[in-house]
């Protein structure tokens, strides 16, 4: 039983490390999918462009000259070469399902319906540190609020220390006739 569950961590880490963020959409390249289904990556592609109807624009899209310059140079993709001559194509969570659908096999069904339970957990994540981050922006608030009130306690407290010049002051009770003044 504990082999299995070291798979599928295994695998999740797997899926996610393939799980890029791009034009601000968490997608999957092309090479992966086709190497995660256990087809060609030619292939991939030649079912994409047959199906085109299938794939609209918030499915897939090619990724620039620039954004794949940008893969190479962080390692993502490890060369130009190793992407075949070709720009990549980035398919959305809709998109990897929709693939699913286009290959019809058993490994293609199997492997996206993982995948989507990973952008699943991924969403959930998401929506669970943005509950964090908005609570330590209003933590931030009332520390910010608090800042001025005790820079204006602290200003008080060093009036009490600055010493007050001791001005002349007549003495009070018996003087002399000299001390008159």
């Amino acid at each position: 039983m504990t082999e299995v569950k070291s798979e599928l961590i295994l695998s999740d880490e797997i899926l996610i490390s393939k799980i890029y963020y791009i034009r601000g959409c968490k997608v999957m390249l092309d090479r992966d999918l086709a190497e995660l289904y256990g087809v060609e990556p030619i292939k991939l592609r030649q079912q994409v462009k047959r199906n085109k109807e299938r794939f609209p624009t918030n499915f897939i899209f090619q990724l620039t000259e620039d954004e794949t310059d940008s893969m190479v140079s962080q390692i993502v993709i490890p060369s130009r070469q190793h992407l075949g001559g070709h720009l990549p194509y980035a398919f959305t969570e809709h998109g990897v399902l929709m693939l699913a659908n286009v290959l019809r096999s058993k490994t293609a069904t199997q492997v996206s319906v993982r995948i989507i339970e990973i952008f699943v957990k991924m969403r959930e994540m998401l929506s669970t540190h943005t509950d964090i981050l908005l609570k330590l922006e209003q933590l931030e608030k009332k520390v910010d609020a608090h800042d001025g009130d005790i820079q204006a306690i602290f200003k008080y407290l060093k009036q009490f220390l600055i010493p007050v010049e001791q001005a002349e002051r007549r003495r009070v009770g018996f003087r002399r006739p000299e001390e008159e003044h």
